[in-house]
């Protein structure tokens, strides 16, 4: 077969995560890799009961055929409730839009302002599969540094001025990858940088309620000076990935154009997916099974904190978050390339991702990202002895 792939396909390969996952059927690999929610907080009753429930009533066929681009009706009604909780505000639906879960609002943010060479503002580090849709659309990514309150505003100021970007793109809350979160005053800042120069914002933000510790912050849209910031938000982390179900709220004419490439792409969201999710907010189950899944993720991440502390080199310097999946490291004053250490890793049945692949310019060869959620606490302490000990003995040989 003689085919030729577009051009834009040349620099596109499966994310590491991705790849990743591959490694998680072997029974003995220990995955700090991933960044899946707890296994044991996924409502399996709940959503049995629902989906039968829902299939059962006398117009159940309704939710087997087309729906609307923009979303099943009860499921927008509450998720202007469920929004609110971080003061996002959607006065009417046509704010509103439901996508296939948070990545798809990225790629229909994309689809929207993207042509090819044009310039994404990312923060540096950032979440890989949002490189990863940004180089499908041959826009280049332009990494914003960062300190512990979040962005670097003047840095910001001067890749807006410099770069001329397209829109940028954010995780103000429990950040994939290192776990931080922007402070309230941060996030007025970037609200009106980026409103001074018309710059669109696109906030993802799944991790939000997954806080475990420390004070509750507002959404970045909550700062909005502009109506230019696109929030998005997913059921993903909180009850489950598998039914793709997210919600972008923003400009009408903003989710217009991302309406109207949904219809190119998916049509709309699976009605089916969506009912349960509309039901289950109905029943008032999400909160209570979040505030019951918290101890476990509290109990995860204190685990591996105590890991590094035990058997990480002291050259590791590490984030300590107070919510979300992932805790991030560097190796400060050595020569670590964890890309190239990772299969060796892996033949010590313990897993973690390349911080690498995190960045707009492919630097940080000398950090990973540690997931915490998807194992035990007795298996994190196993893991993360292995860890420890391999870089004690990669660190010694250079010494």
């Amino acid at each position: 077969m003689n085919s030729e792939f577009a051009n834009r396909m040349a620099n596109l390969n499966g994310t590491a995560t991705r790849e990743i996952f591959k490694l998680l059927s072997r029974p003995e690999i220990i995955s700090f890799a991933g960044g899946l929610p707890a296994t044991e907080a996924l409502p399996v009753k709940d959503v049995r009961s629902i989906a039968a429930d829902v299939l059962g009533r006398a117009d159940s066929y309704k939710i087997l055929q087309y729906g609307t681009t923009e979303g099943y009706a009860p499921l927008t009604e509450r998720s202007k409730e469920y929004v609110a909780e971080f003061g996002v505000k959607a006065q009417d639906n046509s704010q509103m839009l439901v996508i296939s879960g948070g990545q798809q609002g990225i790629d229909l943010m994309c689809k929207s302002f993207l042509n090819a060479g044009d310039c994404v503002l990312v923060e540096d580090p950032t979440y890989l599969a949002a490189l990863q849709i940004f180089n499908s659309y041959e826009a280049a990514a332009v990494g914003v540094k960062a300190n512990s309150d979040g962005l670097d505003i003047t840095d910001l100021e001067q890749k807006i001025k410099k770069h001329k970007p397209k829109f940028i793109y954010l995780v103000p809350t429990f950040s994939n990858p290192t776990g931080k979160t922007y402070t309230a005053q941060n996030r007025r800042e970037i609200a009106r940088v980026t409103a001074k120069y018309g710059v669109p914002v696109l906030e993802d933000d799944p991790y939000a309620r997954l806080r475990f510790s420390g004070e509750k912050v507002n959404a970045l849209k909550s700062f909005d000076l502009d109506d230019n910031v696109v929030y998005i938000t997913s059921f993903s982390k909180i009850l489950s990935p598998g039914l793709r179900v997210g919600i972008a709220v923003g400009n009408r004419d903003i989710i217009r154009k991302m309406a109207i490439c949904k219809q190119g792409t998916d049509l709309h969201t699976s009605l089916l997916a969506q009912a349960i999710v509309a039901e289950y907010l109905a029943r008032g189950l999400l909160e209570p099974a979040v505030k019951a899944s918290l101890p476990l993720y509290k109990e995860r991440k204190d685990a591996m904190m105590r890991g590094i502390e035990r058997y990480m080199p002291q050259e590791f310097n590490h984030t300590s978050p107070d919510g979300g999946l992932f805790v991030w490291g560097e190796f400060e004053g050595c020569d670590i390339n964890a890309a190239e250490l990772l299969a060796e890793a892996v033949k010590r049945n313990v897993a973690y991702i390349q911080g690498s692949v995190f960045y707009a310019d492919g630097g940080g060869k000398n950090t990973i990202r540690l997931n915490y959620s998807n194992a035990s606490a007795e298996k994190i302490d196993e893991g993360m002895n292995a860890l420890g000990n391999f870089f004690k003995e990669i660190i010694s040989k250079e010494k």
